[in-house]
């Protein structure tokens, strides 16, 4: 038997198949006509490289992750050092006899935009169909004799503060010396082995396609350069390629087969370029059939090849120190001792039972944060569930964009970071995939066989699946809340840097997923629980409260405090660009009458469902129910009721703090907003714990990892950015109007410390110092924002600046 309802749902499906494409192109506003610099985010030419003069400037070697011995290749995901200019990264490992990188392109992916669904209406998850991204390739740079049991004094550095990886070791009384980097001005990867006291090294290099590709080793005649390179197609019509150039200052390079061989060199430099034809276009199906790959890899590879050595590293650190310098972290000192002990031995003191505090430890671990977004994170797609760092073609979970936290979560850290402009790749992929999205929801979401289907036979706007791919496809189950936490982000980053233009570009994101609300959500009755009296109210239709409990509930709290933050952001976003007045107040209508959440006479915690009941698991992952605390503002402390508080306080402590990374940096955020500073940083430590036996916690390299079974583990990225965006929401909270500084200071960093250039939103930057804990100067930049309160303790000060104005106060507690 077929409901109305479903009727509804499959005229509406039918007449969405029927769309013409154009029609739909131009219903959706076609986003490479409204914002021309979507071109940009691809494997292209780029701008000419502005080179520095004078030296490679010097900075203090504050923050580095050493080792004194190499990484193995068997365990490169948990012992190799990432580099990364945006686009491409590589993790570096294996020893001087065999340095091995494993190569990524941020937009080599497997998979379409087709949508398929299976018998459920949910989305089909499978590598052939969603996709996965995947390696572009592996290379080895061998020289002979130098294997482990040859070589001395042997150390392995990722310098934070610079931005590159640097090896050194001794043989036969010989110092050699490699500099390994990521450059974005040049978009290439270099290689730069050196030696001094006249040695000479003989070697080879190969670079391995990861998709059945034949690799090809040329002489570049008259240039005295070789290199190794292959292209190719992926079943998805997908092509790329990779080109890496050998060059040496002395001896002699030759090619056999697929290997470059050098002999008798005292310096080697090699260049390693590649990518794929991938344009953020939906109307080009996100492929631009003009580009080679391997010809533009070629070219960019020769022309930072013809740079001097040193000239490309000081191009790169300069460009990487244009960003990085931005935030300076002082959180206290450590002891001697502390610093003697390599990144390994560090890691595994702090997580013993009774250890000292090492707060410069910790600031090193925020600053790796920052770097991996720096290096994950510029002028491309966004950084999914692994980033740019993967050591197979199957990853967990196909590396995807998981929207229900995941992204999210790694897109909170840049604008508190100093980092802003490192969120426009999420804003340019979400801008990217939206008419994609658009038409999905209008051809699929009624589906009839979606059990989250709209009941009501109504459709309008836009919305996802729980994870995307880079072709507009869904994967997984559809995720209607999706929308707004996505574009909770998008509004985030507007109240850091207050910006009309940029609030134009994602308003058409708001206002779809306002009106695929509107169409969505029920009219119930339900008790006031004040008055006793019924009352009708919004709330969402059968749904999920990600990743947890009944799959068919109506009114759960994570959709209805999504909602009610997404009405709320459109609603100022069209008051402050002056558009659609009477939409706004309709929507302002709308959200009047939305269900909120209680708290349950049963449990004292803030309700998931519409229900006084716990429908899942107690201590379950998620955080969900509480997205209106935090990352959204409804629930505040200083103006919610007291009672709500302390719902989310006891539902908080219900969930506990064992778990994964990116789960207890989400508690520890959470914490920090109720000025809970113990509780926060100890959310901090078991993340910092190491990770033995595929347990969770941070490997050698400080990854995350994610334990899947006794057997079995998983990189994700998230933790490594939600940890250190939980720190800083300690030292400085904020919302437009408020800055708190200090709000959650546990007594580890108390005793003295300084931060420069965290963001607030309302359109600011903070500097500020302490002592004993309590803020002795700070500092206060409008990057866009006009007044703020600030607040530390009892003291609370108004201010007032011009665009590009300063202050700087010495708080009174007694003022």
């Amino acid at each position: 038997m077929t409901s109305e309802s479903d009727s509804k749902a499959g005229n509406g499906e039918r007449q969405a198949n029927r769309m013409d494409r154009r029609q739909f192109l131009k219903v959706s506003g076609t986003m490479a006509t409204l914002l021309p610099w979507l071109a940009l985010p691809r494997f292209t030419e780029g701008k000419p490289v502005q080179r520095p003069a004078g030296p490679l400037p010097a900075t203090a070697a504050r923050h580095a992750l050493w080792y004194d011995t190499p990484a193995a290749e068997a365990n490169l995901l948990r012992e190799g050092l990432p580099v990364g200019n945006g686009r491409i990264g590589a993790l570096v490992g294996g020893d001087p006899a065999s340095t091995c990188l494993y190569l990524t392109d941020a937009s080599m992916w497997l998979g379409k935009r087709d949508v398929a669904l299976g018998q459920d209406g949910q989305f089909d998850y499978s590598t052939q169909s969603f996709g996965s991204l995947v390696m572009l390739a592996r290379l080895y740079l061998s020289i002979d004799g130098h294997d482990a049991a040859h070589i001395s004094h042997y150390r392995r550095e990722l310098d934070l503060d610079q931005g590159y990886l640097r090896i050194s070791y001794r043989k036969d009384g010989i110092g050699y010396n490699w500099n390994i980097f990521a450059s974005h001005p040049d978009d290439v990867i270099a290689i730069q082995v050196s030696q001094t006291a006249g040695g000479t090294f003989s070697g080879s290099l190969t670079c391995h396609g990861m998709h059945g590709d034949v690799t090809r080793a040329v002489s570049v005649n008259g240039d005295g350069m070789a290199a190794c390179q292959f292209d190719g197609t992926l079943a998805n019509g997908l092509r790329y390629a990779a080109h890496a150039l050998a060059s040496a200052s002395s001896g002699r390079l030759d090619t056999n087969g697929e290997a470059v061989h050098f002999a008798n060199c005292s310096t080697l430099s090699i260049i390693v370029c590649g990518g794929t034809n991938y344009t953020p276009d939906v109307a080009a199906e996100y492929m631009d059939a003009t580009l080679n790959p391997l010809v533009l890899a070629t070219r960019k590879a020769s022309t930072a090849a013809r740079q001097d050595p040193v000239t490309l590293l000081h191009t790169h650190v300069a460009d990487y120190r244009s960003l990085f310098d931005a935030m300076h972290v002082d959180l206290g000192a450590s002891t001697t001792t502390q610093r003697a002990m390599d990144t390994w031995a560090r890691l595994k003191a702090r997580a013993e039972t009774g250890s000292s505090a090492d707060p410069e430890f910790e600031a090193t671990y925020l600053q790796y944060g920052r770097y991996l977004t720096i290096a994950g994170s510029r002028d491309s797609l966004p950084t999914g569930l692994q980033g740019l760092w993967l050591d197979s073609n199957e990853s967990p979970w196909m590396a995807d964009y998981h929207n229900d936290i995941n992204i999210q979560m790694n897109y909170w850290l840049p604008d508190r970071a100093a980092l802003p402009s490192c969120f426009d790749p999420f804003t340019r992929y979400c801008l990217s995939q939206v008419g994609a999205w658009t038409e999905a929801t209008r051809k699929h979401f009624n589906d009839p066989r979606n059990n989250y289907r709209n009941s009501s036979g109504k459709l309008a706007g836009w919305t996802v699946g729980i994870s995307t791919n880079i072709y507009g496809g869904g994967g997984w189950r559809w995720h209607p809340a999706g929308n707004a936490w996505l574009c909770n982000n998008l509004w985030q980053h507007y109240q850091y840097r207050p910006d009309p233009t940029y609030l134009a570009q994602i308003y058409p994101l708001l206002k779809g997923a306002c009106e695929f609300w509107e169409a969505r959500l029920l009219t119930v009755s339900v008790k006031d629980p004040a008055s006793g009296h019924m009352r009708e109210v919004l709330i969402d239709d059968a749904d999920w409260s990600p990743e947890h409990g009944p799959t068919d509930a109506k009114g759960n709290t994570y959709s209805q405090e999504w909602v009610w933050d997404l009405f709320e952001n459109y609603r100022q976003a069209s008051a402050l660009l002056g558009k659609d007045a009477d939409y706004a107040a309709t929507v302002a209508q709308l959200q009047a009458r939305l269900y909120l959440p209680q708290v349950s006479p049963r449990t004292g915690w803030l309700e998931e469902w519409m229900s006084p009941d716990d429908l899942g698991e107690p201590q379950h992952r998620h955080l969900s129910p509480l997205v209106g605390f935090f990352p959204g503002d409804r629930i505040r402390t200083d103006n919610s009721p007291p009672a709500l508080i302390e719902g989310v306080t006891k539902l908080l402590e219900a969930r506990g703090t064992g778990g994964y990374g990116w789960a207890s940096a989400w508690r520890a955020m959470c914490w920090a907003r109720l000025g809970q500073a113990e509780k926060a940083y100890q959310l901090v430590l078991n993340n910092l714990k190491p990770s033995v036996q595929r347990s969770n916690g941070t490997a050698l390299n400080l990854f995350d990892m994610y334990q899947l079974d006794a057997d079995h583990d998983a990189f994700q990225i998230d933790a490594n950015y939600g940890t250190p965006t939980a720190m800083l929401e300690m030292l400085v909270s904020s919302r437009p109007g408020v800055i708190r500084l200090l709000p959650a200071l546990p007594t580890a960093w108390a005793a003295s410390g300084s931060v420069t250039g965290i963001g607030a939103r309302g359109g600011f930057q903070v500097d500020l110092a302490w002592k004993q804990g309590k803020v002795t100067s700070v500092t206060v930049r409008s990057v866009g924002g006009k007044t703020t309160r600030l607040m530390h303790g009892s003291w609370v000060k108004d201010i007032t600046l011009p665009r590009g104005g300063a202050v700087t106060l010495s708080p009174n507690e007694s003022a």
